[in-house]
């Protein structure tokens, strides 16, 4: 009986499965506009800038941005309109 159900199990799995192979999108076809040079560059340069902010910029906002160092460096938060 384990056995029977196991293969029924088994079936059910491949039967269903079929619809669910990866299958290509419209969305990534190549198009022309991809090999323009300046979209070369910028596959070429965006690890670089990526790179930037997450080891250099990122770092440097949160220290500048602690209270108590915010006024030394001038740091307003995000969306804060003060009239100087």
């Amino acid at each position: 009986m384990k056995r029977w159900i196991a293969a029924v199990a088994s079936v059910a799995l491949l039967v269903f499965s079929a619809p669910s192979y990866a299958q290509p999108n419209a969305e990534d076809a190549f198009d022309e506009t991809q090999t323009h040079p300046l979209r070369v560059a910028a596959y070429l340069v965006h690890p670089v800038g990526f790179a930037l902010e997450w080891i250099l910029f990122r770092p440097f906002h949160y220290v500048v941005s602690r209270p108590g160092l915010d006024k030394v460096f001038g740091h307003r938060p995000h969306g804060e309109n003060r009239m100087y």
